[in-house]
């Protein structure tokens, strides 16, 4: 069975780096207008703080911590 590549219900696995990966690496013009600057600004929020916790709780699951 192959890798979905798009699903509208697709939800990703937090424990898998593959997911993980691909949500992060995702650029934010696939989840917004890239001409209305302020809806750019607007996701660009809300998915950086996304795109952390999905990276804190990977490494919470595998049990890497952080690295300052």
């Amino acid at each position: 069975m192959g890798e979905t590549v798009y699903s509208s219900s697709y939800q990703p696995d937090p424990k898998s780096a593959l997911d993980v990966l691909a949500f992060v690496l995702t650029p934010v013009s696939a989840f917004a207008t890239a001409d209305d600057p302020d809806e750019l600004a607007a996701v660009t929020e809300m998915l950086d703080a996304a795109k952390r916790q999905a990276l804190e709780r990977w490494f919470a699951l595998h049990g890497a911590g952080r690295r300052s």
